[in-house]
């Protein structure tokens, strides 16, 4: 396992105080307020997103507007078309409680289902319950390198289909999900696509989103399927984050797979997420 590509290697961050939270993914930063970060630390946050995969921020009080202009740094935000906005357009607000229980305890890449899924994502805490709802992220260079080479030469440079419509589409009307099917039809991306960044491959597969890979018999395709979601599991490419009022995680959506821990049903859970738009995956 590593926490670089080949030939990368890691520089001392000067500019605020990076705490790793495991050896290859997921670095605790301090020191610098989110609210007006000067671009020098904007490019060193920019640097350890892709070194760390995830980095997360503590006791950061920011409105929304600054956590739209804070992910706003990394480009052209997401509006997306099927979750409810907050106060400021592009932040997504997540309400859990009592009744609207956590329905996000699966491993996924976000929006897979479109062309071009998001960069990554900027997730705040607003109201935390007394215990649990922590959010657990897998590290998916070091998924795929600790494939067997039988199965990272079978996967490398095949497509699997990815589609809203096993997620999303099961509360929908037939009317709006037929809307959605032909605003949003099941698109093919590579199973292991090659990060723009830093050029590391990663595993491109996840068990929300993808549902079967076309050039392949049906079960055994599913059975392959299922082999590299149980990929995602090992705890050994996971790192796991406790959150309370004001914490921030940003996560590269390109590199990782998250998982949201449903495990403090009834409590409250408020959280709000600015998405920053990505390119097509290769």
């Amino acid at each position: 396992m590593r926490r670089n590509p080949e030939g990368v290697e890691s520089r001392p961050y000067e500019r605020f105080t990076l705490t790793p939270v495991t050896p290859f993914i997921g670095a605790e930063i301090s020191d610098i307020d989110l609210r007006d970060p000067s671009e020098e630390q904007i490019e060193d946050v920019r640097r350890a997103l892709l070194e760390w995969k995830v980095v997360f921020f503590r006791d950061q009080p920011i409105s929304s507007l600054n956590h739209r202009d804070f992910a706003a740094h990394w480009g052209e935000l997401e509006v997306h078309p099927l979750l409810p906005q907050g106060e400021v357009p592009a932040v997504v607000r997540f309400e859990r409680g009592e009744d609207s229980p956590g329905t996000e305890n699966i491993w996924h890449v976000d929006v897979t289902w479109t062309k071009t899924p998001p960069l990554g994502s900027v997730l705040r805490a607003i109201d935390v319950p007394p215990a649990g709802g922590d959010t657990l992220w897998a590290d998916m260079g070091n998924a795929f390198d600790c494939l067997p080479d039988e199965i990272k030469d079978l996967i490398d440079g095949k497509d699997a289909i990815h589609d809203f419509v096993p997620s999303f589409g099961r509360g929908m009307s037939p009317e709006k999900l037929e809307q959605m099917k032909e605003q949003y039809p099941p698109v093919l991306h590579p199973m292991v696509r090659k990060h723009p960044e830093t050029g590391r491959k990663t595993l491109f597969v996840n068990s929300l989103f993808t549902t079967h890979i076309p050039d392949m018999d049906p079960v055994e395709g599913n059975d392959l399927l299922n082999l590299l979601f149980a990929q995602v599991k090992v705890p050994d490419f996971q790192c796991r984050f406790k959150w309370a009022p004001n914490s921030i995680a940003f996560w590269d959506n390109r590199a990782t797979q998250h998982y949201a821990a449903s495990d403090y049903f009834p409590h409250r859970r408020v959280m709000e997420r600015v998405a920053i738009l990505g390119d097509r995956p290769f």
